[in-house]
């Protein structure tokens, strides 16, 4: 079966997830966070938002992912009014393929499916304590835009980050 390739990246292919990659996307999540999900989860996001769910692939073995949603809802950039916004609910890279930029590949392209689905901002969760993501984010030109206390189980709180689209 053909995989829809978005980009590749010093032997790495970034590309749209299959049905096929779930499982391995599973272990990812499972070696690199402590936010897990129920297998049917992820099915759903696939199902519901396919062209923002995408993972990279080296040797066909996935080491990394970034799923999201789209949703509607409050602007967490404009102080008053309603926006067509991108989740993204989760993104994880194995630690041994990680500042190759694989990560800001995938959220790059992430970032362009959103927009071309009339996404005007998205925003995603990020733990105060992952200075490496909030970099990453950051120069990716993502602002906090609040934060949110106790926010993981755990009772660390997360920063709320944002960004413009399109």
């Amino acid at each position: 079966m053909q995989k829809a390739l978005l980009s590749r990246l010093d032997g790495y292919e970034i590309r749209l997830c299959s049905g096929d990659d779930v499982p391995e996307v599973i272990k990812v999540n499972m070696l690199t966070l402590p936010e897990h999900y129920s297998d049917y989860f992820y099915h759903e996001i696939l199902n519901d938002h396919p062209q923002t769910f995408i993972v990279a692939e080296l040797d066909g073995k996935v080491v990394g992912y970034i799923m999201c949603r789209i949703e509607y809802g409050l602007s967490h950039l404009r102080r008053f009014g309603l926006a067509r916004k991108g989740h993204i609910i989760s993104v994880a890279t194995l630690g041994e393929h990680r500042s190759k930029g694989v990560g800001s590949r995938m959220v790059q392209h992430a970032l362009e499916e959103m927009g071309k689905v009339g996404c005007k901002e998205a925003y995603l969760e990020v733990r105060i304590s992952n200075d490496g993501a909030i970099k990453l984010y950051e120069k990716m030109g993502f602002k906090v835009a609040n934060t949110l206390q106790s926010y993981y189980k755990d009772g660390e709180a997360a920063y709320l980050m944002a960004i413009q689209v399109g």
